[in-house]
């Protein structure tokens, strides 16, 4: 009754309320974040239909963690880049890639954990380990510069403004060959990271 394939049942009521049927107790929304960030799974169903809604409870905890503290993980370039891929053909590729983003940063932030505990052994320092925010920042850029290269291949046509001397024509068969290229590229990419 209280756990799902390993998953946490939380119900959702009418008045707001969270209840943890695997404690049988009431949460927050910081209960919530914590169990997000000791890595236990839960899914959040609305009490009365038993609709899964834990993609809008999840939202919700960002919108709180965002709003509450004065450190915002996610900068308005890119809240405004990513509100722009809403009903484009883009939508179905931009969930993918930043979940494979996000596990590649977290493995990497790992790697980087047991690199400085090797170093200099297991102190305080390597234990609750910030990250040195220029190897943070270089990664950030580098996952940036990806995501703008793949959204850039499934529309290479809009490129950045250029003077009107420099206006590009309309593609020809050889630019729409190469582009159908690029596709299957692209196709054999996402299936390789599907695998």
């Amino acid at each position: 009754m209280a756990k799902t394939d390993g998953e946490v049942v939380i119900k959702k009521y009418a008045n707001r309320r969270l209840y943890n049927t695997g404690t049988s107790t009431y949460v927050t929304l910081e209960d919530l974040a914590t169990m997000v960030k000791k890595g236990e799974d839960f899914v959040v169903q609305d009490a009365k239909s038993g609709e899964d809604i834990t993609h809008s409870v999840l939202t919700q905890i960002i919108f709180e963690q965002e709003s509450k503290t004065g450190n915002t993980l996610l900068p308005i370039s890119f809240l405004r880049q990513l509100i722009s891929y809403y009903g484009d053909q883009m939508q179905m590729v931009v969930p993918t890639f930043l979940e494979h983003s996000m596990k590649t940063f977290a493995d990497q932030q790992t790697q980087m954990r047991e690199h400085m505990t090797r170093a200099f052994g297991d102190t305080p320092l390597t234990k609750n380990l910030q990250v040195p925010i220029q190897m943070m920042e270089e990664q950030v850029r580098r996952n940036t510069d990806m995501f703008r290269q793949a959204m850039q291949m499934f529309s290479p046509f809009s490129a950045p403004a250029q003077p009107a001397s420099e206006a590009k024509k309309a593609p020809d068969a050889k630019d729409l060959d190469e582009l159908k290229e690029q596709l299957r590229a692209l196709q054999t990419r996402l299936d390789s990271l599907g695998s």
